[in-house]
């Protein structure tokens, strides 16, 4: 029996691989900006969550807008690198020949989702995609779920969220979701997963067909 009807995704570190051009630019924005380093795990730690102007705030409150403008100078260049993870376009493709319902939640910008997509042609295979700045909040609040949800018409407990992050895993909860952890993002390590009690966490896009 299909477990879930609907599954929605988060795209970085879960979708495509983009966690080192993420950490890239983040390394090049405060050395830029800040004139310093900061370890890899302070630079990642809220990656995944409210978004980029967010997570500069959580380093540097007071020069956010320049954090965040040299950040996307930097890291829009990059996607042209991208690829998608490990075994996750077959799995896609699988979920919709199953007659899954499949929709894209990020805190990413509508603008720099497309143009991943240019790079990673995987767009056609959502039924719906929310970025980041269509929704008043965002994860780990579950409005941006809840809007995917809306748009394809589907129940909150036929849905299931896919991430690599805390905040994906409290947002799913929050929207009354099932939560599926995902580790091959390399964003977030598997015990900060593991603490946040999701419904599954899986290592393979095999795993992942597995428990949706």
């Amino acid at each position: 029996m299909m477990r879930y009807a609907v599954v929605l995704f988060d795209l970085d570190g879960t979708v495509i691989d983009s966690g080192g051009i993420i950490l890239a630019s983040m390394r090049h924005a405060t050395r830029e900006v800040l004139g310093r380093d900061f370890p890899d795990d302070q630079l990642l730690r809220t990656v995944g969550g409210p978004g980029l102007e967010a997570q500069m705030r959580a380093l540097d409150p007071e020069r956010v807008d320049e954090l965040v403008t040299v950040y996307r100078a930097h890291n829009e260049p990059l996607h042209e690198e991208l690829l998608s993870c490990a075994g996750m376009e077959d799995a896609l493709e699988q979920l919709r020949a199953q007659g899954r319902r499949l929709g894209l939640v990020t805190a990413k910008r509508r603008a720099t989702v497309e143009l991943a997509f240019e790079h990673v042609p995987l767009r056609h295979v959502f039924d719906t995609i929310v970025g980041g700045d269509e929704t008043e909040r965002h994860k780990p609040d579950p409005e941006p779920l809840l809007l995917a949800a809306e748009r394809l018409g589907a129940r909150p407990e036929e849905t299931a969220y896919v991430g690599d992050s805390p905040f994906d895993i409290r947002a799913a909860k929050a929207a009354g979701m099932g939560s599926v952890a995902v580790t091959w993002g390399r964003i977030h390590d598997r015990a900060r997963l593991e603490r946040e009690e999701p419904d599954a966490i899986v290592d393979t896009a095999e795993e992942l067909l597995a428990v949706v």
